[in-house]
């Protein structure tokens, strides 16, 4: 007798409680599948490697003085594995919206019928605004920081970076950008379950700025300018959420409307 595959994500009845072991059956299934879009990304990647890399460095190439416009390697395999860390990096960029919908598909059996509804739009907002992070972090911050840090060279102080050094920074900022960005996302889904709203965030404002700017010195550089450019807009996308929680949060008649899925069946006319 053939043993039947379980299908993700399984509809939870009103009142069914799921095994711990079940959950995390789907959460390995929803790994492997966000993993295996990342390895497929970066075997894609790996083919153009030096053109990923060379678009990656070039901010910093063109803050450095002409005379020591270039990268260096101090290690026999360390441009190997650069090449390897900037084609992971591209795979995982590349499949942000695999894994944000794998994300929601964990999520979503817990929902009520009208938040499963919201699973398009939360894969496309999350994926846009956690790339335009990074691209804000590339073009913006990216800039303004390597002009910054490399003003303190001088005639007998010449820069001449590393390549993992390089992409180790340029990694931590190009994440730290892209998950802050994700902000409005997350107030969305916290207004949609009813857990935060409109008039609480406003309360939160006086404790949220001196947050955001301790987030920012822990993510950035210890400069003021990089720790401004990273500040300023999330300050910006907490004011945005507040808006966002106003329109889309939960509103009362919904929440005595709302009912589990499969609940309605039972009070429904036979067909």
């Amino acid at each position: 007798m053939s043993r039947k595959k379980k299908r993700f994500p399984r509809r939870l009845k009103p009142d069914e409680k799921v095994p711990f072991l079940e959950h995390l059956e789907e959460l390995r299934y929803r790994l492997i599948i966000s993993l295996a879009a990342v390895g497929i990304g970066a075997i894609v990647a790996f083919l153009f490697k030096e053109k990923i890399f060379e678009f990656l460095a070039r901010p910093l190439l063109e803050a450095l003085p002409p005379d020591s416009n270039q990268l260096i390697f101090t290690g026999v395999y360390e441009a190997f594995l650069v090449y390897l860390k900037a084609s992971l990096l591209a795979g995982l960029l590349a499949a942000v919206p695999v894994i944000l919908y794998q994300v929601w598909a964990f999520i979503s059996p817990g929902l009520y019928p009208r938040e499963r509804n919201t699973m398009i739009p939360f894969v496309v907002f999350s994926s846009l605004f956690f790339l335009g992070g990074a691209i804000f972090g590339y073009y913006v911050v990216f800039p303004f920081g390597f002009r910054f840090f490399l003003g303190f060279a001088g005639d007998f102080i010449k820069p001449l970076p590393t390549m993992k050094e390089y992409l180790s920074f340029a990694i931590r900022l190009l994440l730290a950008f892209g998950v802050i960005f994700e902000l409005p996302v997350f107030i969305f889904f916290l207004a949609r379950i009813g857990l935060v709203d409109s008039k609480m965030l406003r309360k939160g404002r006086k404790y949220a700025i001196p947050l955001v700017f301790t987030v920012a010195a822990i993510l950035t550089p210890p400069d003021i300018m990089t720790q401004l450019l990273m500040a300023t807009p999330l300050l910006v996308l907490y004011e945005l959420g507040i808006w966002v929680a106003h329109f889309f949060g939960r509103k009362p008649l919904e929440e005595s409307e709302e009912e589990p899925e499969g609940a309605a069946d039972t009070t429904s006319p036979p067909g």
